[in-house]
């Protein structure tokens, strides 16, 4: 699994506006000039997370784009789903489960490779925004 740069700055808004859940909207400009993210990638970024359900825009003077839903459930699989495809070191879980039963001479590497996709889609997929946030380390 590969986190694109892209990817990356969508956690990281997704992250400023889980801090400011309960502030209400926020406006773009605001979110890329904090988080130092370029601001018309972002824009595109968060119209991708918008058509995803995981964020919503407001118009006008006091518009701008909060979460969709509670910090605590959104979490960090669905959003790198979203942006960057499946967890999979290729393809994906259903793939993966395909090589290793079609390909008996390599069984036991795609049984690794499931492997590592399963434990990091279930750390990702149990990690909520609400849980980066609180995080005290």
């Amino acid at each position: 699994m590969k986190i694109s740069q892209k990817g990356l700055y969508a956690l990281e808004a997704l992250i400023f506006l889980a801090r400011r859940y309960e502030k209400g909207a926020i406006k773009i400009r605001e979110i890329a000039a904090t988080e130092d993210l370029p601001e018309k990638f972002l824009e595109l970024i968060l119209l991708e997370l918008k058509h995803a359900r995981l964020v919503e825009s407001e118009r006008g003077a006091k518009g701008g784009y909060r979460l969709k839903r509670a910090p605590s459930k959104i979490f960090l699989g669905e959003i790198i789903r979203t942006i960057d495809g499946p967890l999979a070191p290729f393809e994906d879980a259903e793939g993966l489960r395909r090589h290793v039963e079609q390909d008996k001479k390599h069984s036991a590497l795609f049984r690794v490779l499931l492997s590592v996709r399963n434990a990091a889609a279930g750390i990702l997929d149990h990690t909520s925004l609400a849980d980066i946030c609180d995080d005290k380390r």
